[in-house]
């Protein structure tokens, strides 16, 4: 079992920064994917950011040259840099892990077993 703790959420003005936080425990695979994924009210959710064990990452691409998907693994700590953000950027949103690279995946949140409870994120105008 892995267990996904996010933090940083918040309300911002649109333009602003925040910085997301995953802390994993529990059993990490060696192989896997991970990602932050969003979901706005009325709205299926969307994979924003993903990084696979290998390296590879991929970016929605709205938010591409924007966001930042990263990890230190010492930390088991996943993170996500948002930069110039939008009000369309407003969203719940979840860090998930999965047992297979889904770095590119069309819907890279059905590769995903293990789901955080979410970090609530406001853009203003």
């Amino acid at each position: 079992q892995v267990q996904l703790v996010e933090s940083g959420g918040g309300s911002v003005q649109a333009g602003g920064s925040l910085r997301l936080s995953c802390a994993a425990s529990g059993y990490i695979p060696s192989t896997y994917c991970v990602g932050w994924f969003r979901q706005a009210p009325g709205k299926e959710r969307e994979g924003v950011a993903i990084l696979d064990s290998d390296g590879d990452t991929s970016y929605l691409d709205s938010v591409k040259g924007r966001f930042t998907i990263s990890q230190d693994n010492a930390k088991n700590t996943l993170y996500l840099q948002m930069n110039s953000l939008k009000p369309e950027d407003t969203a719940m949103y979840y860090c998930g892990l999965g047992r297979l690279y889904c770095s590119g995946a069309y819907a890279p949140a059905g590769y995903i077993q293990y789901w955080g409870k979410g970090t609530l994120v406001t853009i203003s105008s």
